[in-house]
């Protein structure tokens, strides 16, 4: 005779290696409040609507409430015995408070129960994770002011292109995770309606009263049609989406950090407490933490994968598939809000060396642009002015010179419309200036981003 809370079909008990293969409890473990949460709503619910008496509704609440004290002091046992964790709350509750427990499930499905505790979760989390990257968001601003005068090469092809503020630099991952604030705004939003009460498929013969789940479990309206809320998982993938788009953020700027740290750019030191040693090299100082952060992007985008596969092809309604979406999605949660929780001090404790910045500025013609900025001001055509320079850039490649090292003759020997003003033209302090243009890297419209980036913080 089968000792589960579905066990009257059946004549024997589960294999115990199925039981094992098919358990999600020991995953599911963070659901435990919120799956606490929905139940003593819902026996509210049941109670209010006279489908259960009162007195059994506060009795079911009382033992839920119980059920959570002995999970929070650890005195729960959670044994794949009970499947899942809605399973292992409403049979603990029951052993407390009788076969009035029992009643519980009245009106509702695992289904129904299995999707709304998940939302409720992933609704929390996100929350979480909007507040680390506006932490994160709140250093990087806090970089970009206290170092708003120092000049960096900016790169295209990983060649240096023009002079920008590091300023300009840094408040791009800003903008970047402000996209991702976003999405995960976007995705909260769109998680606002309750699946509760769509029972297993088809709703629910009792007149139960969702608006009044709906409401008091923080959802903005029940959902419109119970077969596709048993059988969503819109919010899993995207989750794991929005998660691994911000985690690509993380590597581009675990990558930067890395490059920027090494002996060849120097633009960057790491502190200590974020770098490793080598076991045989004495000298060396690793960025060890940037590139594990590098490396755990393959992990996210696996999880996304994983997801998108899982429910690939899946027939309507519910299938046991759907409950391999845990171990990614909530690996990508763990994952991103540990990595994020990282990056803030790395990046806080973070010394800019601006002499070493402005010295690579300075070697790699990062003001050939403005020379033919300038030439074009004095009336020649752009492309000829872009040829002018190239071969000035030429020149120096093979004399050793920077442009601004070059006499007024060698100038000339380009173009003769070249004249004095030439040098405080391509000098990097006016290069940077004279982009004013908005969102461009001169000084002003930099500090005029920073407090754009500031009033979406407000």
């Amino acid at each position: 005779m089968s000792t589960k809370l579905w066990g009257g079909r059946f004549d024997m008990p589960t294999n115990k290696l199925v039981e094992s293969y098919n358990a999600t409890i020991m995953l599911e473990q963070r659901l435990c409040p919120f799956d606490i949460q929905g139940s003593i709503v819902h026996a509210t619910m049941l109670g209010r609507q006279g489908i259960i008496a009162q007195d059994e509704a506060n009795a079911i609440i009382g033992g839920l409430r119980q059920v959570g004290k002995e999970i929070e002091e650890g005195q729960f046992v959670f044994d794949t015995v009970d499947e899942d964790i809605h399973m292992a709350i409403e049979r603990r509750m029951t052993e407390i408070i009788g076969p009035v427990g029992g009643k519980l499930h009245t009106g509702r499905s695992r289904n129904d129960q299995t999707t709304v505790d998940s939302k409720m979760h992933m609704r929390s989390t996100i929350r979480e994770i909007q507040q680390d990257i506006v932490h994160l968001q709140k250093i990087i601003i806090n970089k970009a002011e206290n170092n708003i005068n120092a000049i960096m090469p900016g790169y295209t092809h990983l060649q240096t292109g023009q002079p920008i503020l590091l300023s300009h630099w840094i408040m791009a991952y800003y903008w970047m995770l402000r996209r991702d604030w976003t999405r995960f705004e976007d995705l909260y939003q769109r998680m606002g309606e309750c699946p509760l009460g769509s029972a297993a498929l088809a709703g629910t013969t009792f007149p139960i009263d969702r608006d009044f789940t709906a409401q008091q479990l923080g959802f903005d309206k029940p959902t419109e049609n119970s077969i596709d809320s048993v059988s969503d998982r819109d919010h899993m993938v995207e989750f794991t989406a929005a998660a691994a788009m911000c985690f690509m953020h993380l590597t581009r700027l675990s990558e930067e950090l890395v490059l920027f740290s090494s002996q060849d750019f120097k633009f960057i030191e790491l502190s200590d407490d974020f770098c490793t040693g080598s076991s045989i090299m004495p000298q060396k100082k690793n960025p060890d933490v940037a590139e594990k952060m590098r490396g755990k992007g393959g992990r996210m985008y696996g999880n996304l994968m994983a997801m998108l596969t899982i429910m690939k092809g899946i027939p309507l309604a519910y299938n046991t598939d759907m409950s391999e979406d845990k171990e990614q999605v909530y690996d990508s949660m763990d994952t991103l809000q540990t990595s994020l929780k990282i990056m803030a001090p790395m990046l806080d404790k973070m010394v800019i060396l601006s002499e070493n910045t402005r010295n690579a500025a300075a070697r790699g013609f990062s003001n050939a642009t403005d020379m033919a900025d300038y030439l074009v001001r004095k009336g020649i055509p752009f492309r000829e002015a872009h040829h002018i320079v190239g071969s000035a850039v030429n020149y120096c490649i093979k004399h050793r010179k920077m442009l601004e090292e070059l006499t007024m003759d060698e100038f000339h020997s380009f173009d003769n419309k070249i004249e004095n003003d030439i040098y405080e033209n391509i000098s990097l302090e006016a290069c940077i200036k004279a982009r004013m243009s908005y969102g461009g890297t001169g000084t002003d419209a930099v500090k005029k981003q920073i407090e754009i980036a500031k009033s979406y913080l407000n």
